[in-house]
């Protein structure tokens, strides 16, 4: 039976993707060598790194504006550390935009280097809604926000315009839709959601905003020693760089971002239009608000939770269950998700309604 992979991560990924890996695994570009075990200095390897930080400038539309790709490790966590590491200055602060889980983690690790101001929250009605008419204040150092928040369901439509650093944490909707990316001074995003398998970590930063903190920076975290050294300033987690490399050929080959754009709006029209319709089910995010990468709803009986249940795992459904915070379901379109899982899903949804 076809499976229908909703994950919220590691993600779905295209099939040819897991081909193409599979293959390299037991011989990488005919050379008799596995890609794990080839060094990450040989010339095959560095051409994939070359083309993966390339391509991800292409995709983004951020040639030649001054901008450097990085694949590095440690997930977006690490992340959280870094961004505040290389542009907090000491007896500087930085502002926070506070929508979810991961948007909370931020502002705790900043904390750790300076004064911290959140300047817009929805915590207090558990992160079903992103803040409006906020305002960022001009003397901090930068503006962190989370574009996508994969357990609530939350996405933002539109970003400030400020006159100091825009950092961006896309994990998960990076390479989903089309946006003036060059608005942004720093994005990163865990490989895992919407890019490649789990143990890379893309960063895409505006030169000119490094060095001018006055901090000094330990080696492994400052993002100019790794631009220098073209994210080989260690060993670097080769293959989900390749695999993120093949991802991203593929979306290229699609027609890149204002292809699968569409894709995804239509993947998303769909399902909300069900929930939206079945009298059985209700949406757990502001309507405005809403993401199209990860879509939460609930039941408004959870009697029918059982009967539900075994409906979308016979169906082939994976992944559906919504994270503990929110309960009910969490149905992940990520790029690589096709409409026909959509439609298998709302299926299913109609044929609960049917049944009760």
């Amino acid at each position: 039976m076809k499976k229908h992979n909703y994950s919220a991560g590691p993600c779905i990924l295209p099939q040819e993707v897991f081909e193409k890996s599979a293959q390299a695994i037991l011989n990488f570009n005919d050379s008799g060598l596995s890609l794990l075990e080839i060094s990450h200095r040989s010339k095959d390897f560095v051409a994939v790194m070359d083309e993966a930080r390339a391509i991800v400038l292409e995709l983004l539309g951020l040639e030649g504006k001054g901008y450097s790709a990085l694949f590095l490790a440690g997930g977006a966590s690490l992340e959280f550390i870094m961004a505040p590491y290389n542009l907090m200055k000491e007896g500087g602060k930085a502002a926070y935009l506070d929508t979810g889980t991961w948007a909370a983690a931020a502002i705790k690790e900043a904390k750790l280097f300076g004064e911290t101001v959140v300047i817009a929250s929805s915590k207090e009605e558990n992160y079903n809604h992103i803040p409006k008419g906020y305002t960022v204040p001009a003397d901090a150092d930068y503006f962190h926000c989370t574009s996508n928040n994969t357990i609530f369901g939350t996405q933002m439509k539109e970003f400030p315009s400020v006159d100091i650093p825009l950092v961006c944490d896309m994990s998960s909707d990076i390479f989903s839709r089309e946006l003036d990316f060059s608005k942004f001074d720093l994005i990163y995003a865990g490989a895992q959601k919407n890019m490649g398998p789990a143990g890379t970590t893309l960063i895409v930063v505006k030169e000119e905003i490094l060095g001018k903190n006055g901090r000094i920076i330990p080696s492994m975290l400052d993002y100019a020693k790794h631009i220098k050294a073209e994210s080989m300033y260690n060993t670097p987690p080769v293959f989900p760089v390749y695999a993120s490399l093949l991802t991203l050929q593929w979306l290229k080959n699609l027609g890149g971002i204002a292809a699968i754009e569409k894709i995804n709006n239509a993947k998303a029209a769909l399902l909300y239009g069900e929930i939206d319709r079945n009298p059985l089910f209700k949406g757990a995010a502001a309507v405005e608000d809403r993401s199209t990468m990860n879509a939460t709803f609930l039941l408004n009986d959870e009697a029918h939770a059982a009967t539900f249940d075994a409906m979308w795992k016979a169906a082939g459904i994976s992944g559906l269950p919504g994270h503990r915070s929110v309960g009910g379901y969490r149905a992940s379109m990520y790029n690589a998700l096709p409409l026909e899982s959509v439609q298998v899903l709302v299926d299913v949804m109609q044929a609960l309604e049917a049944k009760v």
